[in-house]
């Protein structure tokens, strides 16, 4: 591996760390918070008076395992950085199914539905698009230099 394709690995390893410590403290945040305030936290752009209600146990069981998912998939994509960092060629294929599906569900129920601010959200979601990016870059050129396999 050349020393440009090290320090881009090692620059999408640090993407996904700053990707997973966000996603561990919003999952950690969201299980210690009430269901109304959790909704309010994660879809930002709505107004949060609308979302104050008493919720039945099952929705903030519901919240909870949302929560719970945010923080092992940060944890996740931290370990998976390490790797990265590393130069596991593996490790990027595993973090950013990780990351990556988690960020596209996101998108697909949040973002896109215009129920979350551009901050800090989308912002995450443009970080884990980078660190795959660059990482399948190298995944590449390293398969294409590599002999091949049989």
């Amino acid at each position: 591996m050349t020393q440009t394709q090290a320090t881009a690995l090692k620059f999408a390893a640090i993407l996904w760390v700053i990707w997973g410590l966000v996603h561990t403290l919003a999952g950690a945040m969201t299980i210690l918070q009430p269901p109304s305030e959790a909704f309010a936290a994660i879809a930002d752009a709505v107004d949060p008076a609308v979302l104050v209600a008493d919720y039945h146990p099952a929705v903030a069981g519901v919240i909870n395992q949302h929560g719970f998912n945010l923080l092992w998939i940060g944890l996740a994509t931290i370990v998976g950085a390490v790797f990265i960092w590393r130069g596991t060629l593996t490790a990027i294929w595993v973090t950013a199914m990780v990351g990556g599906l988690a960020d596209v569900g996101y998108f697909l129920f949040l973002d896109l539905p215009g129920l979350v601010n551009f901050v800090p959200g989308t912002i995450m979601t443009l970080i884990s698009a980078s660190a795959i990016l660059i990482s399948f870059w190298i995944w590449r050129l390293k398969r294409s230099t590599s002999p091949a396999q049989g």
